[in-house]
Protein backbone atom coordinates (compact mmCIF):
# COMPACT_ATOMS: atom_id res chain seq x y z
CA UNK A 1 0.00 0.00 0.00
CA UNK A 2 1.32 3.29 -0.72
CA UNK A 3 1.66 5.88 1.72
CA UNK A 4 1.22 9.48 1.32
CA UNK A 5 4.39 10.66 2.94
CA UNK A 6 8.03 8.04 2.48
CA UNK A 7 9.03 7.72 5.81
CA UNK A 8 12.61 8.35 4.93
CA UNK A 9 10.59 12.13 4.77
CA UNK A 10 9.06 11.91 7.88
CA UNK A 11 9.85 13.23 11.23
CA UNK A 12 12.93 11.10 13.54
CA UNK A 13 11.10 8.53 16.13
CA UNK A 14 10.46 10.03 19.86
CA UNK A 15 10.05 7.54 22.44
CA UNK A 16 6.43 7.69 23.54
CA UNK A 17 6.03 5.90 26.98
CA UNK A 18 1.76 6.60 26.78
CA UNK A 19 1.49 4.82 22.95
CA UNK A 20 0.42 1.63 23.00
CA UNK A 21 2.17 -1.19 20.39
CA UNK A 22 0.17 -2.59 17.57
CA UNK A 23 1.83 -5.90 16.64
CA UNK A 24 0.97 -7.45 13.79
CA UNK A 25 1.29 -11.14 14.81
CA UNK A 26 -2.02 -12.77 15.04
CA UNK A 27 -2.23 -13.62 18.33
CA UNK A 28 -4.40 -16.08 18.03
CA UNK A 29 -1.66 -18.40 16.09
CA UNK A 30 0.95 -20.13 17.99
CA UNK A 31 4.99 -19.31 17.78
CA UNK A 32 5.17 -22.47 15.66
CA UNK A 33 2.90 -21.55 12.92
CA UNK A 34 3.79 -17.90 12.85
CA UNK A 35 7.51 -19.44 12.10
CA UNK A 36 5.83 -21.55 8.89
CA UNK A 37 3.28 -18.69 7.44
CA UNK A 38 4.23 -15.10 8.88
CA UNK A 39 4.61 -12.69 5.96
CA UNK A 40 3.92 -14.93 3.09
CA UNK A 41 1.08 -17.40 1.84
CA UNK A 42 1.89 -19.18 -1.51
CA UNK A 43 -1.49 -18.34 -2.99
CA UNK A 44 -1.94 -14.80 -0.91
CA UNK A 45 1.20 -13.23 -1.84
CA UNK A 46 3.52 -13.31 -4.90
CA UNK A 47 1.08 -15.39 -6.60
CA UNK A 48 2.64 -14.55 -9.96
CA UNK A 49 5.62 -16.93 -8.97
CA UNK A 50 2.88 -19.93 -8.35
CA UNK A 51 5.57 -21.05 -5.34
CA UNK A 52 5.29 -22.85 -2.12
CA UNK A 53 8.19 -21.47 -0.62
CA UNK A 54 8.81 -17.69 -1.08
CA UNK A 55 10.52 -17.09 -3.74
CA UNK A 56 14.19 -15.10 -3.86
CA UNK A 57 13.88 -11.47 -5.26
CA UNK A 58 17.66 -10.60 -6.02
CA UNK A 59 16.58 -7.26 -8.00
CA UNK A 60 18.24 -4.30 -6.39
CA UNK A 61 16.90 -1.88 -7.76
CA UNK A 62 12.65 -1.68 -8.60
CA UNK A 63 11.11 0.48 -11.75
CA UNK A 64 8.60 3.73 -10.71
CA UNK A 65 4.88 3.14 -11.79
CA UNK A 66 5.19 6.79 -12.79
CA UNK A 67 7.23 9.84 -12.18
CA UNK A 68 5.84 11.64 -8.70
CA UNK A 69 4.64 8.00 -6.97
CA UNK A 70 6.95 5.91 -4.96
CA UNK A 71 7.29 2.62 -5.30
CA UNK A 72 6.75 0.48 -2.50
CA UNK A 73 10.66 -1.22 -3.22
CA UNK A 74 12.80 1.83 -4.33
CA UNK A 75 16.66 0.45 -3.81
CA UNK A 76 18.53 -2.63 -2.69
CA UNK A 77 19.99 -0.85 0.37
CA UNK A 78 16.72 -0.27 2.15
CA UNK A 79 14.63 -2.60 1.76
CA UNK A 80 13.57 -5.99 -0.93
CA UNK A 81 10.63 -8.36 -1.06
CA UNK A 82 12.44 -11.40 0.25
CA UNK A 83 14.05 -9.82 3.01
CA UNK A 84 10.55 -7.74 3.88
CA UNK A 85 9.53 -11.66 4.29
CA UNK A 86 12.06 -12.03 6.69
CA UNK A 87 10.78 -8.62 8.44
CA UNK A 88 7.39 -9.37 8.38
CA UNK A 89 8.37 -13.31 10.33
CA UNK A 90 10.68 -12.36 12.74
CA UNK A 91 8.08 -8.88 13.77
CA UNK A 92 5.53 -11.87 14.17
CA UNK A 93 7.47 -14.16 16.11
CA UNK A 94 8.61 -11.19 18.85
CA UNK A 95 5.43 -9.99 18.84
CA UNK A 96 6.03 -6.10 17.49
CA UNK A 97 4.89 -4.02 15.42
CA UNK A 98 7.85 -3.90 12.55
CA UNK A 99 11.93 -5.46 11.89
CA UNK A 100 14.44 -4.19 10.34
CA UNK A 101 17.41 -6.58 9.56
CA UNK A 102 21.52 -5.75 9.27
CA UNK A 103 24.22 -7.60 8.33
CA UNK A 104 24.65 -8.57 11.67
CA UNK A 105 23.68 -8.56 14.87
CA UNK A 106 26.55 -5.89 15.99
CA UNK A 107 25.43 -3.92 13.20
CA UNK A 108 21.64 -3.99 14.54
CA UNK A 109 22.97 -2.66 17.49
CA UNK A 110 25.00 0.12 15.88
CA UNK A 111 22.18 1.28 13.62
CA UNK A 112 20.14 1.78 16.43
CA UNK A 113 22.11 3.82 18.30
CA UNK A 114 23.40 5.76 15.54
CA UNK A 115 19.90 6.50 14.87
CA UNK A 116 18.57 7.02 18.43
CA UNK A 117 21.40 8.93 20.07
CA UNK A 118 23.15 11.90 19.67
CA UNK A 119 26.08 14.17 21.47
CA UNK A 120 25.74 14.43 24.89
CA UNK A 121 23.28 11.44 25.60
CA UNK A 122 23.83 8.40 27.57
CA UNK A 123 22.78 4.80 27.44
CA UNK A 124 22.27 2.73 30.63
CA UNK A 125 23.16 -0.88 30.44
CA UNK A 126 25.46 -3.60 32.28
CA UNK A 127 28.40 -5.56 31.61
CA UNK A 128 26.16 -8.48 30.72
CA UNK A 129 26.43 -7.58 27.31
CA UNK A 130 28.27 -9.16 23.76
CA UNK A 131 31.86 -8.44 23.29
CA UNK A 132 31.19 -6.78 20.22
CA UNK A 133 27.96 -4.74 22.00
CA UNK A 134 30.78 -3.86 24.73
CA UNK A 135 33.22 -2.66 22.41
CA UNK A 136 31.12 -0.25 20.65
CA UNK A 137 29.27 1.31 24.59
CA UNK A 138 32.90 1.74 25.85
CA UNK A 139 34.89 3.05 23.07
CA UNK A 140 33.59 3.33 19.71
CA UNK A 141 30.43 5.77 20.61
CA UNK A 142 32.01 7.61 23.44
CA UNK A 143 34.95 8.62 21.46
CA UNK A 144 33.77 8.85 18.16
CA UNK A 145 30.11 10.04 18.35
CA UNK A 146 30.41 11.33 22.34
CA UNK A 147 27.32 8.95 23.41
CA UNK A 148 28.32 7.71 26.45
CA UNK A 149 27.45 4.45 28.48
CA UNK A 150 26.82 3.45 31.58
CA UNK A 151 27.38 0.27 32.81
CA UNK A 152 24.95 -0.45 36.54
CA UNK A 153 27.10 -2.21 39.23
CA UNK A 154 24.12 -4.41 40.01
CA UNK A 155 22.18 -5.66 37.35
CA UNK A 156 20.36 -7.29 39.35
CA UNK A 157 18.84 -4.43 41.62
CA UNK A 158 16.32 -1.97 39.98
CA UNK A 159 17.33 0.82 41.61
CA UNK A 160 20.45 0.45 40.34
CA UNK A 161 19.30 1.04 36.53
CA UNK A 162 17.36 4.16 38.50
CA UNK A 163 19.88 5.47 39.70
CA UNK A 164 21.90 5.75 36.00
CA UNK A 165 19.21 7.24 34.35
CA UNK A 166 18.79 10.88 33.71
CA UNK A 167 17.15 13.23 31.14
CA UNK A 168 19.49 12.86 28.54
CA UNK A 169 19.18 8.62 28.64
CA UNK A 170 17.76 7.90 25.39
CA UNK A 171 17.96 3.91 25.88
CA UNK A 172 18.19 0.89 28.38
CA UNK A 173 19.50 -2.02 27.27
CA UNK A 174 19.97 -5.28 28.66
CA UNK A 175 20.92 -8.88 27.31
CA UNK A 176 19.37 -11.71 29.20
CA UNK A 177 20.03 -14.33 29.41
CA UNK A 178 23.41 -12.64 29.12
CA UNK A 179 26.45 -14.32 27.04
CA UNK A 180 28.86 -15.83 28.49
CA UNK A 181 27.71 -16.29 32.04
CA UNK A 182 23.98 -16.48 31.41
CA UNK A 183 22.56 -13.55 33.79
CA UNK A 184 18.87 -13.27 33.98
CA UNK A 185 17.74 -10.12 33.92
CA UNK A 186 14.51 -9.23 35.09
CA UNK A 187 12.68 -7.58 32.36
CA UNK A 188 9.76 -6.23 33.86
CA UNK A 189 11.64 -4.56 37.11
CA UNK A 190 13.91 -2.68 34.54
CA UNK A 191 11.27 -1.82 31.46
CA UNK A 192 9.39 -0.43 35.00
CA UNK A 193 12.12 1.84 35.95
CA UNK A 194 13.09 2.53 32.57
CA UNK A 195 9.75 3.64 31.51
CA UNK A 196 9.48 6.18 34.60
CA UNK A 197 12.03 8.08 33.15
CA UNK A 198 10.81 8.27 30.14
CA UNK A 199 13.07 5.69 28.23
CA UNK A 200 12.66 2.87 26.32
CA UNK A 201 14.05 -0.26 27.01
CA UNK A 202 15.88 -2.76 24.60
CA UNK A 203 15.89 -6.45 25.31
CA UNK A 204 18.72 -8.42 23.46
CA UNK A 205 17.03 -11.42 22.91
CA UNK A 206 19.32 -13.88 20.83
CA UNK A 207 20.22 -16.41 23.48
CA UNK A 208 16.64 -17.37 24.49
CA UNK A 209 14.80 -16.31 20.97
CA UNK A 210 11.42 -15.97 20.92
CA UNK A 211 10.57 -19.54 20.68
CA UNK A 212 11.76 -19.36 25.01
CA UNK A 213 10.89 -15.50 25.74
CA UNK A 214 8.63 -13.08 24.96
CA UNK A 215 10.77 -9.67 25.88
CA UNK A 216 7.51 -7.36 24.67
CA UNK A 217 4.98 -8.94 26.61
CA UNK A 218 7.22 -8.16 29.87
CA UNK A 219 7.36 -4.39 29.52
CA UNK A 220 10.05 -4.35 26.80
CA UNK A 221 9.93 -1.75 23.70
CA UNK A 222 12.76 -2.97 21.17
CA UNK A 223 14.40 -6.40 20.73
CA UNK A 224 17.78 -6.56 19.09
CA UNK A 225 18.43 -10.02 17.64
CA UNK A 226 21.56 -11.52 16.26
CA UNK A 227 20.12 -14.06 13.35
CA UNK A 228 23.41 -15.73 13.16
CA UNK A 229 23.15 -17.54 16.60
CA UNK A 230 19.86 -19.95 17.24
CA UNK A 231 17.85 -18.44 15.01
CA UNK A 232 19.91 -19.65 11.91
CA UNK A 233 20.89 -22.70 14.04
CA UNK A 234 23.85 -23.65 11.77
CA UNK A 235 26.63 -21.34 11.43
CA UNK A 236 25.66 -20.39 7.51
CA UNK A 237 24.33 -17.13 7.86
CA UNK A 238 25.28 -13.66 9.33
CA UNK A 239 22.81 -11.50 10.05
CA UNK A 240 21.24 -8.98 12.87
CA UNK A 241 17.94 -7.56 13.43
CA UNK A 242 15.66 -4.76 15.45
CA UNK A 243 11.93 -5.38 15.96
CA UNK A 244 10.25 -2.32 17.35
CA UNK A 245 7.71 0.93 16.69
CA UNK A 246 7.01 1.02 13.05
CA UNK A 247 7.96 4.22 13.10
CA UNK A 248 11.17 3.39 15.05
CA UNK A 249 12.44 0.63 12.53
CA UNK A 250 11.57 3.22 9.79
CA UNK A 251 13.84 5.70 10.62
CA UNK A 252 16.43 2.99 11.07
CA UNK A 253 15.78 1.76 7.28
CA UNK A 254 15.53 5.54 5.80
CA UNK A 255 18.09 7.37 7.54
CA UNK A 256 20.69 4.82 8.93
CA UNK A 257 20.32 1.65 6.78
CA UNK A 258 20.02 3.64 3.61
CA UNK A 259 22.87 5.41 4.06
CA UNK A 260 25.35 2.87 6.17
CA UNK A 261 24.44 0.19 3.39
CA UNK A 262 25.46 -3.10 5.30
CA UNK A 263 22.13 -4.63 4.86
CA UNK A 264 21.16 -8.46 4.72
CA UNK A 265 21.00 -9.86 1.02
CA UNK A 266 17.83 -11.54 -0.29
CA UNK A 267 19.92 -14.89 -0.60
CA UNK A 268 20.41 -14.58 2.50
CA UNK A 269 17.07 -13.75 3.69
CA UNK A 270 15.61 -16.39 1.55
CA UNK A 271 18.17 -19.14 4.38
CA UNK A 272 17.15 -17.39 7.76
CA UNK A 273 12.78 -18.56 6.27
CA UNK A 274 13.98 -21.84 5.76
CA UNK A 275 15.65 -22.59 9.30
CA UNK A 276 13.02 -20.44 11.43
CA UNK A 277 10.48 -22.85 10.16
CA UNK A 278 12.07 -25.25 12.87
CA UNK A 279 13.06 -22.77 14.92
CA UNK A 280 10.31 -24.23 18.09
CA UNK A 281 11.73 -27.55 17.69
CA UNK A 282 15.47 -26.65 17.76
CA UNK A 283 15.16 -24.82 20.92
CA UNK A 284 13.29 -27.24 22.85
CA UNK A 285 16.01 -29.97 22.15
CA UNK A 286 19.02 -27.38 22.42
CA UNK A 287 17.37 -27.08 25.53
CA UNK A 288 17.06 -30.57 26.82
CA UNK A 289 20.35 -30.96 25.80
CA UNK A 290 21.83 -28.22 27.90
CA UNK A 291 20.02 -28.59 30.87
CA UNK A 292 21.30 -32.74 31.03
CA UNK A 293 24.90 -31.78 30.30
CA UNK A 294 24.80 -28.65 32.61
CA UNK A 295 23.65 -31.31 35.20
CA UNK A 296 26.51 -33.53 34.35
CA UNK A 297 29.01 -30.47 34.69
CA UNK A 298 27.51 -29.93 37.81
CA UNK A 299 28.41 -33.04 39.41
CA UNK A 300 31.90 -33.23 37.78
CA UNK A 301 35.34 -33.23 40.60
CA UNK A 302 37.22 -31.41 37.44
CA UNK A 303 34.54 -28.25 37.30
CA UNK A 304 34.52 -25.66 40.12
CA UNK A 305 31.16 -23.69 38.79
CA UNK A 306 28.57 -23.80 35.98
CA UNK A 307 26.29 -21.35 34.43
CA UNK A 308 22.87 -22.29 33.70
CA UNK A 309 19.65 -20.94 34.02
CA UNK A 310 17.70 -24.16 34.54
CA UNK A 311 19.99 -25.35 37.48
CA UNK A 312 19.11 -25.11 41.27
CA UNK A 313 22.06 -23.06 42.40
CA UNK A 314 21.61 -20.75 39.48
CA UNK A 315 21.10 -16.98 41.10
CA UNK A 316 18.37 -15.94 38.65
CA UNK A 317 16.47 -19.43 38.57
CA UNK A 318 13.44 -18.31 39.76
CA UNK A 319 13.42 -15.08 37.29
CA UNK A 320 14.35 -17.18 34.80
CA UNK A 321 11.73 -19.38 35.44
CA UNK A 322 9.12 -16.49 35.36
CA UNK A 323 10.11 -15.14 31.90
CA UNK A 324 11.78 -18.07 30.16
CA UNK A 325 10.17 -21.39 28.63
CA UNK A 326 12.82 -23.42 28.98
CA UNK A 327 16.52 -22.74 29.94
CA UNK A 328 18.13 -22.60 26.18
CA UNK A 329 21.11 -24.09 24.75
CA UNK A 330 24.04 -21.83 25.84
CA UNK A 331 25.65 -22.71 29.33
CA UNK A 332 29.46 -21.89 30.25
CA UNK A 333 31.50 -23.73 32.86
CA UNK A 334 35.03 -22.68 35.16
CA UNK A 335 37.37 -25.23 35.29
CA UNK A 336 40.69 -25.03 37.30
CA UNK A 337 44.01 -23.76 36.23
CA UNK A 338 42.38 -20.77 34.82
CA UNK A 339 43.82 -20.10 31.24
CA UNK A 340 45.81 -23.45 31.16
CA UNK A 341 43.20 -25.27 32.05
CA UNK A 342 40.60 -24.10 29.67
CA UNK A 343 43.07 -24.76 26.99
CA UNK A 344 43.90 -28.31 27.92
CA UNK A 345 40.09 -28.98 28.06
CA UNK A 346 39.33 -27.49 24.99
CA UNK A 347 42.08 -29.20 23.18
CA UNK A 348 41.25 -32.59 24.22
CA UNK A 349 37.88 -32.31 23.10
CA UNK A 350 37.00 -34.87 19.80
CA UNK A 351 33.03 -34.24 19.45
CA UNK A 352 32.66 -30.65 20.23
CA UNK A 353 33.68 -28.16 18.19
CA UNK A 354 36.18 -25.22 19.11
CA UNK A 355 34.63 -22.08 17.11
CA UNK A 356 33.64 -18.94 17.66
CA UNK A 357 29.78 -18.70 17.61
CA UNK A 358 27.38 -20.29 19.46
CA UNK A 359 23.01 -21.77 18.65
CA UNK A 360 24.61 -24.19 16.20
CA UNK A 361 23.50 -27.95 15.26
CA UNK A 362 26.61 -29.12 16.18
CA UNK A 363 28.01 -28.24 19.79
CA UNK A 364 30.52 -25.37 19.96
CA UNK A 365 32.92 -23.86 22.84
CA UNK A 366 34.84 -21.31 23.17
CA UNK A 367 37.33 -19.16 25.15
CA UNK A 368 35.12 -15.82 26.10
CA UNK A 369 38.55 -14.33 28.04
CA UNK A 370 40.80 -14.55 25.04
CA UNK A 371 38.31 -13.96 22.41
CA UNK A 372 34.54 -12.13 22.66
CA UNK A 373 35.42 -9.94 26.08
CA UNK A 374 38.76 -10.05 25.51
CA UNK A 375 37.89 -5.84 25.25
CA UNK A 376 37.24 -5.91 29.16
CA UNK A 377 39.64 -4.94 31.82
CA UNK A 378 40.43 -7.49 34.02
CA UNK A 379 38.40 -5.96 36.60
CA UNK A 380 35.05 -5.90 34.57
CA UNK A 381 36.29 -9.58 33.79
CA UNK A 382 35.94 -10.78 37.17
CA UNK A 383 32.89 -8.40 37.75
CA UNK A 384 30.75 -9.85 35.04
CA UNK A 385 31.91 -13.25 36.08
CA UNK A 386 34.22 -13.96 33.36
CA UNK A 387 37.17 -16.36 35.04
CA UNK A 388 40.28 -17.16 33.00
CA UNK A 389 39.38 -20.79 33.49
CA UNK A 390 35.45 -20.09 31.57
CA UNK A 391 34.11 -21.96 28.63
CA UNK A 392 31.48 -21.17 27.00
CA UNK A 393 29.83 -24.16 25.38
CA UNK A 394 26.98 -23.99 23.17
CA UNK A 395 25.15 -27.33 23.26
CA UNK A 396 23.90 -28.94 19.89
CA UNK A 397 21.17 -31.00 18.70
CA UNK A 398 23.99 -34.06 18.84
CA UNK A 399 22.69 -37.19 21.21
CA UNK A 400 23.41 -35.82 24.51
CA UNK A 401 24.65 -39.02 25.75
CA UNK A 402 27.65 -38.65 22.98
CA UNK A 403 28.29 -34.71 24.33
CA UNK A 404 28.68 -35.60 27.70
CA UNK A 405 31.26 -38.47 27.32
CA UNK A 406 33.18 -36.07 24.85
CA UNK A 407 33.03 -33.70 27.57
CA UNK A 408 34.06 -36.22 30.17
CA UNK A 409 36.87 -37.69 28.35
CA UNK A 410 38.28 -34.18 28.19
CA UNK A 411 37.76 -33.13 32.07
CA UNK A 412 39.66 -36.43 32.43
CA UNK A 413 42.72 -34.98 31.35
CA UNK A 414 43.08 -32.40 34.07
Amino acid sequence: MQSEKPFFMRDHWEYDPEAKPRPRADRRLGLSTRALHAGFHPLRDVAQFRSFVPPIVQSMTYPYECFDKFPDYIYGRSKTPTVSVLEERLAALEGGEACVTASSGSQALFNLIFTMARPGDNIVTSLHVFGEGYKQAATIFPERCHVTFRFVSDPADPKCWEAAIDERTRLVWVETPSNPCLFVTDIAAVAAVAHAHGAPLLVDNTTATAALQKPLELGADIILLSLTKFLAGNATVLGGAIVGPEALVEDIRWNTTEFVGAILQPFEAWLMLQYIETLTLRMERHSANAHKVAEFLARHPKVQHVNYPGLPDHPQRMLAQRQMEAGGGLLSFVVPGGMKGAAKVMDSVQLVVHAVTFGTSRTICMHPPTITHEHLTPEERAAAGIDDGLIRLSVGLEDPEDIIADLDQALARL
